[in-house]
């Protein structure tokens, strides 16, 4: 797998979105460590399904943020440097990716 990284500057903006997903990283392990224990638990399948759908729509939601966070930083930032080709690139490769997996 071929996982680019690039170093960018951000803006205190892009920490406060962060603590954002951060909360809803943890309480989105909560909802899979209880699930974990359902599971352990035997408890019934359906109610299993609906804590998995909430955390997939989680997630779901996590995605939006960082890419709106990735977007309004590291984005924009590589455009008014001239690098726009490689970060619209980077970017399509992430949400063609997002069109398989969804």
């Amino acid at each position: 797998m071929n996982h680019q990284h690039h170093n960018h500057n951000h803006n205190h903006k892009e920490h406060i979105n962060n603590q954002s997903i951060v909360t809803r990283l943890k309480i989105t392990e909560g909802h899979l460590k209880k699930i974990r224990e359902m599971v352990e638990e035997n408890a019934y399948c359906i109610d299993i399904l609906h804590q998995t759908q909430a955390v997939e729509a989680a997630l779901k939601e996590i995605n939006s943020l960082l890419l709106n966070n990735h977007l309004n930083t590291c984005v924009v930032d590589s455009i008014k440097k001239g690098d726009s080709k490689e970060v619209i690139s980077e970017v399509m490769a992430v949400f063609k990716r997002s069109q398989k997996n969804g």
